[in-house]
């Protein structure tokens, strides 16, 4: 496969997701921005370019290490307590065509099952997990899943463990 460059690559993989998935039914949501203590999980990791952006827009922010990237410190988070992304503002993601990979690929999730990567389907995303899972796949192998596990090949940190009620929608060819 031909790597591009890394802004060629988001502007494909923008475009991409796009034809599945509305910027303003994105805009008004915006879940995939807060966190509770059942999902902090789900945090992004951030390549050592993405955190920089980040810092520069949100220098209140802190980090800490995930293996050769960097998640956001949460903190421990009370029952109720909600974790809101700081790059998130009125008008959406602050960080725009900067955001981390895992955000870039939302409500798409890569993880590890059984030794295995595989993509994943968030269910708190009602516009895509209403959909039919074919459709969901059909999409992912229109190119996206090439870009996801290339992705998660160069960058490990980014797949996380594998949780219970993820639909699995695609394992990566061994």
């Amino acid at each position: 496969m031909r790597k591009s460059s890394g802004v060629r690559r988001n502007i494909w993989r923008i475009k991409m997701l796009k034809k599945i998935l509305s910027g303003s039914v994105c805009a008004e949501c915006r879940l995939c921005c807060v966190f509770d203590s059942s999902d902090v999980w789900e945090t992004p990791v951030f390549t050592e370019r993405t955190k920089e952006i980040f810092v520069e827009k949100c220098p209140e922010a802190e980090f800490t290490s995930k293996g050769d990237g960097y998640a956001l410190r949460v903190g421990e988070l009370e029952k109720d307590e909600l974790f809101r992304c700081p790059a998130l503002t009125e008008n959406g993601c602050m960080l725009g065509d900067e955001k981390p990979f895992d955000c870039r690929i939302w409500p798409y999730r890569i993880m590890h099952i059984g030794g295995r990567r595989a993509i994943t389907i968030a269910s708190i995303c009602e516009e895509m997990y209403n959909r039919p899972l074919s459709q969901l796949v059909e999409f992912l192998k229109e190119g996206l899943a090439e870009k996801i596990f290339d992705y998660a090949h160069e960058h490990p940190e980014i797949v996380k463990p594998y949780e219970e009620g993820y639909p699995v929608l695609l394992f990566e060819d061994k």
